[in-house]
């Protein structure tokens, strides 16, 4: 297991071994945390950036999946939706705190590819996961 430190809240954790997970939609959360802190290791490892993986959640109920932080500020938020879905209002409030952030929504069956009028990218997860090798 592996733990999320939060941009505001409580540790989260995630299995190494998502195959675990028996809960299908939850399972495809832990493979993109498992996907995220490979790319952000490699990152750190191979161009010295200071990065970190984290989420968010404040006490209003708002909870976005994670939160990718080079020196401290937010640089992608990311939401793992099992499939097509209204975007997130969480996800929303972020993006629009923090404008210069990307935000992300992606599915793992959805079909949806647009940006919406908040400036949050919905996705299919295949294409945004190829693009973290």
């Amino acid at each position: 297991m592996f733990r999320l430190a939060p941009f505001g809240a409580p540790a989260k954790h995630y299995h190494y071994d998502w195959s675990q997970v028996p809960d299908i939609p939850k399972r495809f959360e832990n493979l993109v945390a498992s996907h995220l802190l490979k790319w952000v290791h490699f990152q750190q490892d191979t161009q010295g950036r200071d990065l970190e993986l984290r989420y968010f959640r404040d006490v209003d109920g708002r909870e976005v999946d994670f939160v990718v932080c080079e020196g401290g500020k937010p640089l992608r938020f990311i939401e793992a939706k099992w499939d097509d879905a209204p975007v997130s209002p969480a996800l929303a409030y972020l993006k629009k705190r923090f404008p210069e952030a990307e935000a992300l929504q992606i599915s793992a069956v959805g079909r949806k590819d647009f940006l919406s009028a908040g400036g949050v990218l919905v996705r299919p997860a295949l294409p945004f996961l190829r693009e973290l090798v």
